[in-house]
């Protein structure tokens, strides 16, 4: 195995097009694991851990979005980045262990694409784009909903390298929740994701480790956002019918595809999904009308 470490992004790109089958590694936290079990053995690793830009981000109070560098680990999007990104940083929360907090990073979930991956449901439920580039072709943006393209696959070509994900800031609610023997070091059993976009007057979801990849739960999406805006909830700020939350939790549950493995039957993930849909539904508009209350009471 030859070790490949770049000092610069450019020198990253020409090693990737010189050995496309180069294996990325930056936090390590999921390629390490699979080289010291012998799942993997890669003819080359390429070290991006000296490209510093990697582990920054960019934001600006005239901008709507994040430029979240591929390698920012999650202790930092928990600590910085709560207010912008509340959906990433709960997830951030549930991964693993503080060391691997410190450490891993959104460019390795996304890379890995595992349908269990606690970044997916975030990134999903917040529209994010992920920014790949190559050498000889440049940079390109991939809808995240577009990413995961099998299990443990995505859209990245064998010369491109993911530099950053763009993710627009919260202008609503956001929400996440798993579902494991305990809060995190835990490889989720399920998860969901839910962000409430007022500025659109729509609702996305995310849902994890309930499909061969991460998924949203379009009709019910579909579904919440024709019944917000034909009730005027939106403007009103009303408690949404139980009815109405009943059925999008059951059409999230819907959207599922599950396996049976040693962490759950492919019944309970469903079932599971079905209560984190209502619960993270209910606990977003509860906020969204907090905050509502709280703007006419200023006013």
């Amino acid at each position: 195995m030859e070790f490949l470490r770049p000092a610069s992004w450019q020198e990253a790109l020409a090693a990737k097009a010189e050995h496309p089958t180069a294996v990325p590694i930056a936090g390590g936290t999921d390629v390490m694991v699979e080289i010291n079990f012998d799942h993997r053995r890669p003819t080359h690793l390429l070290d991006l851990t000296r490209i510093g830009e990697l582990t920054e981000w960019e934001t600006g109070t005239d901008s709507d979005s994040v430029r979240l560098g591929a390698s920012v680990p999650y202790a930092r999007i928990m600590r910085h980045l709560r207010a912008e990104l509340p959906g990433l940083a709960l997830a951030a929360h549930t991964v693993a262990s503080p060391q691997i907090r410190n450490r891993g990073g959104v460019g390795g979930n996304l890379g890995t694409a595992s349908p269990a991956g606690d970044a997916h449901p975030a990134l999903l439920a917040a529209g994010a784009e992920v920014e790949a580039e190559s050498a000889a072709r440049g940079t390109r943006l991939i809808p995240v909903d577009a990413f995961y393209t099998g299990v443990k696959r995505n859209a990245l070509e064998p010369d491109e390298l993911i530099r950053a994900v763009r993710i627009a800031k919260a202008d609503g609610p956001q929400q996440y929740s798993k579902v494991g023997t305990r809060n995190a070091m835990v490889i989720a059993v399920c998860a969901f994701g839910l962000a409430l976009h007022p500025e659109t007057r729509t609702v996305r979801t995310g849902i994890g480790s309930a499909a061969p990849t991460p998924i949203r739960a379009e009709v019910a999406e579909q579904f919440l956002n024709s019944a917000l805006d034909e009730g005027g909830f939106w403007e009103s700020g009303q408690i949404i019918a139980p009815s109405a939350v009943k059925q999008f939790a059951a059409l999230c549950a819907a959207a599922c595809n599950p396996i049976d493995d040693v962490r759950g039957t492919a019944g309970y993930r469903r079932h599971a999904i079905g209560v984190l849909a209502r619960r993270t539904l209910v606990w977003a508009w509860e906020s969204y009308r907090g905050g509502r209350r709280a703007t006419e009471g200023a006013a």
